[in-house]
């Protein structure tokens, strides 16, 4: 998968358009229209932006792993309370 694909992928699962991305990561709605029709890589500035619109690290965009990824995008979404009764979930298991 290339990098606008997972970037792609990410905002779809979102329901984002690239308008909302843009928005989302403080980037000109042009600037993310250039890079999906030249489908060239975005700027490691670009990308850090577009991961923090997404509430993911660059470490994270690139794992291969997408199952953590997701993993972690849903523990994030979580409340402190739902996150300390996961927690003592998994310390009981």
């Amino acid at each position: 998968m290339t990098v606008m694909e997972k970037i792609d992928a990410l905002r779809k699962e979102r329901g984002w358009s690239v308008n909302n991305l843009a928005m989302e990561a403080m980037l000109t709605q042009s600037t993310l229209n250039n890079l999906y029709t030249r489908g060239a890589e975005p700027k490691l500035s670009t990308l850090r932006a577009i991961c923090g619109a997404f509430g993911i690290t660059l470490a994270e965009f690139f794992s291969d792993e997408m199952e953590e990824d997701e993993l972690i995008r849903r523990v994030r979404a979580l409340s402190p309370s739902q996150k300390e009764a996961l927690l003592h979930l998994l310390r009981e298991m």
